[in-house]
């Protein structure tokens, strides 16, 4: 099997998030983790799966200015310092060049601790994009959280790990 790990990340959590799925998935097949940034078409041919995930940006997927205010935050002095890829297009945009026809998915976001009704998230709108163009998911939506200073919330990484060896045997 072959799986391809597409993520979106400002300050680095995603990206570290997408590091440790892609880590768990590595015990039953090839996988390549890529930025969206650099998320050429060709980068998914011969996928037997597609895992995406992003940052929650006000309650769903980022938006241009949404990035654009992350990227500023991150650049003022004190800042978050950002993530190497967290310039150019984001998650929204290159969803909606995709064509799946059937090929497996699963979505995963980072966002703060809490109930998702008051912090919202990413990963509902990732699945329904990925559905909407062909994309068949195996599984739910997974979150994983980060405190209010945006650092990952201790053991989520793990869990993430855990997340992916899970997506490997489905």
């Amino acid at each position: 099997m072959h799986a391809v790990v597409v993520y979106e990340s400002m300050y680095g959590n995603t990206h570290a998030v997408a590091s440790a799925i892609a880590e768990g998935l590595r015990g039953s097949c090839e996988v390549d983790v890529v930025a969206v940034s650099q998320a050429e078409p060709g980068v998914l041919e011969g996928a037997d799966l597609l895992v995406v995930g992003g940052p929650t940006h006000i309650h769903g997927l980022s938006r241009p200015t949404s990035r654009k205010a992350a990227q500023d935050a991150g650049h003022r002095t004190g800042g978050p310092p950002l993530d190497p890829a967290a310039e150019g297009p984001g998650l929204r945009e290159w969803l909606d060049g995709l064509e799946g026809e059937g090929v497996a998915c699963a979505v995963f976001d980072t966002r703060l601790r809490g109930l998702p009704a008051f912090t919202g998230s990413a990963g509902h709108g990732i699945k329904r994009r990925l559905q909407r163009h062909g994309y068949r998911p195996v599984t739910s939506a997974q979150s994983f959280t980060v405190d209010k200073n945006n650092h990952l919330v201790p053991g989520e990484l793990q869990r993430a790990a855990q997340w992916g060896r899970s997506l490997g045997s489905l």
